[in-house]
């Protein structure tokens, strides 16, 4: 397990959609999970449902005990990793927000890739959400995932995550990589076909999305701003602010108390 100082000594993750990002530092071999001590941790773990290793990124606010914490996933964006969200200054937005009073909650990030779900073949990150989590969670002492945080990629699946568990208490979205047309969607050449993108496309199920449980947010300026502001109006979610910015990492940063505070008053 590696502390939060040496994971963030010369990171320097790409948060783009769509870009590739330079190696972080090696990763331990997968081992068995333990409690966690450290504001942050992180954890290489073998996915039977992704076939493959996998970091499991957890973040806790600094000075509160982990112990029995609510959890919220956080999903990133297609070309970046886990460990991009400490890049992304999570830790220290988290301390910050429950220091200046929300309630506590942990927030833990796995690696993912093509939009969170099946696509055919033997990687199904869906699946390690569902069935796998939840037990690296409890071995971790902390509370089984009742929110869903999701970036671009991550938006979608989060989306995805909240259709088929419906006692999520929060599904946070930051510029949504959502798609309108399948020639749009197949642009992106990730999914199988038509059937598969029509089965996963967040758009084309809005009638399973919970309102009350749902927030985006999306920048002005971003490419997917049409499609999340279509979600927006077939949805009518709790919070949908639409503010300057692109799909970059200087909006997300920006936005990032905003979706904690959102999280965490939910979880509470």
């Amino acid at each position: 397990m590696l502390s939060r100082r040496g994971l963030l000594a010369g990171s320097a993750l790409t948060l783009l959609a769509g870009c590739s990002s330079p190696e972080p530092a090696p990763s331990p071999s997968p081992t068995r999970p333990s409690a966690t001590r450290d504001p942050v941790t992180v954890q290489r773990m073998r996915s039977a449902a992704r076939g493959t290793d996998v970091d499991l990124v957890l973040i806790t606010p600094e000075g509160v005990p982990s112990s029995g914490l609510p959890v919220c996933l956080a999903l990133h964006g297609r070309g970046a990793r886990a460990r991009t969200f400490l890049d992304l200054g999570v830790p220290e937005a988290l301390t910050q927000v429950v220091r200046a009073g929300t309630p506590p909650f942990a927030v833990a990030a796995l690696d993912g890739d093509h939009y969170w779900v099946d696509v055919g073949g033997k990687d199904d990150p869906q699946r390690m959400l569902t069935d796998e989590v939840p037990a690296w969670l409890t071995a971790h002492d902390l509370r089984p995932a009742s929110a869903v945080f999701g970036i671009s990629m991550g938006g979608f699946g989060a989306l995805r995550f909240a259709r088929t568990h419906p006692d999520v208490k929060a599904v946070a979205t930051a510029s949504a990589a959502l798609f309108a047309s399948w020639p749009d969607a197949r642009s992106r050449g990730v999914f199988a076909d038509e059937a598969n993108w029509r089965a996963e496309e967040p758009l084309l199920h809005t009638g399973e999305l919970r309102p009350a449980a749902l927030g985006l947010w999306c920048g002005e300026s971003d490419p997917f701003l049409g499609a999340n502001r279509r979600l927006a109006k077939a949805v009518s979610p709790a919070v949908a602010r639409f503010s300057p910015g692109g799909h970059k990492e200087e909006y997300w940063r920006g936005i990032l108390p905003d979706v904690l505070k959102f999280v965490g008053q939910r979880l509470s």
